[in-house]
């Protein structure tokens, strides 16, 4: 019994052995599974926290990439109002130094004028002190309300400016009204004296670039022509933005100037300004030769669809809308395109109030022999501001111009030549094509070119003058639509 109690015992302990030891395998395997869903777990959220912090990092770079271009735009910013203090400031301090200095210059004026005005030599200071007060015009009008026109007069090497300045100073009526700025080009010293002798009645300024220009090989005999479109530009620069003038009347250096000149430009200058289908005001007429003009009528005015120089007055307003494009050479030509002209007219006397006296030139006397010295000059004063010279706005010029012409009796040039006409009045002279208007212009001793389509002293492509006692109109059939380029 105790022997079989013994092996009881034995086997139970030898069975909970048994069963301890799977017992204990279970419960590793099971550990076993456990640890492995619990570093499935633990990297599942180590995977979340990374995206997280990747998340979390990239929104900080945005930031911080943020905080930079705000903190640019605030130092551009405030350096930007920096500028802008200082500007003010300096602005300020200028502002009063210029004060003080137009004051100063006042009383040095005010004490010296009559040593001025008599002065024949003046000094290199004097020219700077005068130079200084035309820097910044005060007014663009006179106290009464008069304009003030600049009279610019380009010039070169002819020493003959002396005779243009001559008649432009004894004629004008007031140096506050007309301020007279000579602008000389090609540094030429003997040139540079004679402009000097004038003093304070005048403005004498230099074109500062002598350099060569680039030039086409085809047009290198026409240098010239390159340098003067560069000179006017940049006078007119002057004219305009640096002296700050609001209008300005053009003049070469080889002009006389008729007794009116002045009268001329000033009653025109209201049509200028108020009708919007104008763009200048010229003392210029193309055929305005001695034979072709009424010297009984030097107070008759025209438009013009030609634009005619020689003497010629334009705002600062066109000239902004020039000086962008303005060309490298030629610019006479390049102004009477229709980009530039844009169905725009200008003024233009029946008798010149300008004639030019230089035979040579960058043309070489081209039309000189043959045309320019037969120019006539207008000798009487026609008082135009006292005028009424509202029939020369285009809604009243045209419907009676294109009466008058069109209801004019139809001539031949024999007939107008032998005066053998009856009917009293206007006569017209058709023209259908291009040759036939050269034909007939060569023969009455008009002009007979074209610039961009446009016959000299041209109007709705009628070409008028006076011939034989007799008004005539050169006109183009009553349904004229405009001018064919291609006739130029």
């Amino acid at each position: 019994m105790r022997n079989r109690s013994v092996s009881i015992i034995f086997g139970s302990l030898i069975l909970w052995a048994v069963a301890t030891y799977f017992l204990f395998l279970d419960q590793q395997s099971v550990g076993k599974d456990q640890d492995k869903d619990k570093l499935a777990n633990q990297i599942s959220r180590l995977e979340k926290q990374v995206k997280q912090q990747i998340i979390i990092n990239q929104e900080l770079l945005e930031g911080i990439n943020e905080n930079k271009r705000l903190k640019k735009e605030y130092e551009r910013i405030n350096a930007a109002l920096q500028l802008k203090d200082d500007t003010e400031k300096n602005k300020d301090k200028k502002h009063e130094v210029n004060k003080n200095k137009s004051i100063l210059l006042q009383k040095i004026e005010s004490k010296n004028k009559k040593i001025l005005e008599n002065e024949q030599e003046p000094t290199q200071d004097t020219i700077l002190s005068t130079e200084g007060t035309h820097n910044t015009p005060l007014r663009q009008k006179l106290p009464d309300g008069s304009p003030i026109i600049a009279i610019l007069v380009v010039s070169c090497n002819r020493i003959t400016v002396e005779r243009c300045l001559n008649q432009l100073i004894k004629l004008r009526p007031s140096k506050e009204q007309f301020p007279i700025v000579v602008s000389q080009d090609c540094d030429h010293r003997q040139t540079a004296d004679v402009i000097a002798r004038y003093g304070n009645q005048l403005l004498h300024i230099k074109q500062p670039d002598q350099s060569d220009i680039e030039i086409p090989p085809k047009e290198k005999k026409f240098r010239g022509y390159f340098k003067i479109a560069r000179h006017y530009k940049w006078a007119l620069n002057q004219v305009f933005l640096k002296l700050g003038y609001s209008t300005a009347i053009i003049v070469e250096d080889d002009l006389d100037v008729a007794p009116d000149f002045y009268e001329y430009f000033l009653g025109t200058y209201p049509l200028l300004v108020n009708d919007s289908s104008l763009w200048c005001v010229s003392a210029w007429n193309d055929n305005g030769k001695a034979g072709l003009v009424d010297e009984h009528a030097p107070h008759l005015l025209y438009r013009t669809d030609f634009f005619p120089g020689l003497g010629w007055m334009l705002t600062r307003d066109l000239w902004l809308e020039l000086a962008p494009k303005w060309p490298k050479s030629y610019w006479d030509d390049w102004i009477r395109q229709p980009e530039q002209r844009k169905n725009r007219a200008c003024i233009r006397p029946e008798i010149s109030r300008t004639r030019t006296f230089g035979k040579l030139g960058v043309s070489n006397g081209l039309f000189f022999e043959k045309h320019l010295k037969y120019i006539k000059l207008n000798e009487q004063f026609v008082p135009f501001t006292k005028m009424n010279l509202s029939y020369l706005l285009k809604d009243n010029y045209d419907i009676a111009f294109v009466n008058q012409v069109y209801q004019s009796t139809v001539v031949s040039y024999s007939e107008l030549k032998s005066g053998n006409i009856v009917a009293p009045g206007p006569v017209r002279i058709p023209y259908y094509t291009r040759q036939s208007f050269k034909n007939t212009t060569k023969l009455l001793g008009l002009m007979d070119d074209f610039r961009s389509g446009v016959p000299r002293s041209g109007y709705r492509g009628v070409v008028t003058f006076f011939y034989n006692g007799r008004r005539v109109h050169l006109a183009p059939s009553a349904n004229w639509s405009g001018y064919d380029i291609t006739w130029s």
